[in-house]
């Protein structure tokens, strides 16, 4: 059948087009394109994971000295009670007892020496909150970390970890 539809045509030759395929990419492009992205992804994992590059080094470097844990050393301040802003005529207040968390006791000497700058951080900013800045477990990190970065202002060059809130209460 293939010969008489050939021979019908008259002369054998049949010219074949290729017909563009819609939409996607081709497979020579995908190829392209996802290989060296699988190589440069599995060069990079086999370099971080330890298993290629950097193993004759570490054959020859000395061992490397391990640094001491930190102690982690907590420091607890004065209960705050402070007025929170508000628009209308009643007055809410915010009771709060935080712990500043700490690399080592050298650490709470230095907090001792400017806990009243500190304090005052906390104050100011403390007074211009209003209720609806504290509703939500993303309004208490908000607030934990606002109050980290002003410590952290109040202390520096000593660093803190982090604001613990012993307790809170909004009235």
């Amino acid at each position: 059948m293939v010969d008489q539809a050939i021979g019908e045509g008259g002369g054998g030759d049949v010219e074949v087009q290729a017909v563009p395929r819609k939409g996607g990419m081709s497979g020579k492009k995908l190829v392209m394109i996802v290989l060296p992205l699988l190589l440069i992804g599995g060069g990079a994992a086999a370099y971080l994971t330890g298993m290629v590059g950097g193993s004759e080094e570490k054959a020859h470097a000395e061992p490397a000295v391990e640094a001491e844990p930190i102690a982690t050393v907590y420091y607890e301040l004065p209960e705050l009670l402070v007025n929170l802003n508000s628009s209308g005529r009643k007055t809410s207040f915010l009771k709060l007892t935080v712990s500043l968390e700490l690399g080592s006791d050298k650490a709470v000497a230095e907090i001792q020496k400017v806990q009243p700058r500190v304090i005052d951080a906390f104050q100011v900013y403390l007074r211009e909150l209003r209720i609806d800045d504290l509703k939500g477990s993303a309004g208490l990190q908000r607030l934990r970390e606002e109050l980290l970065v002003r410590v952290n202002a109040a202390v520096a060059p000593v660093q803190v970890h982090d604001v613990l809130f012993k307790e809170m209460l909004v009235q």
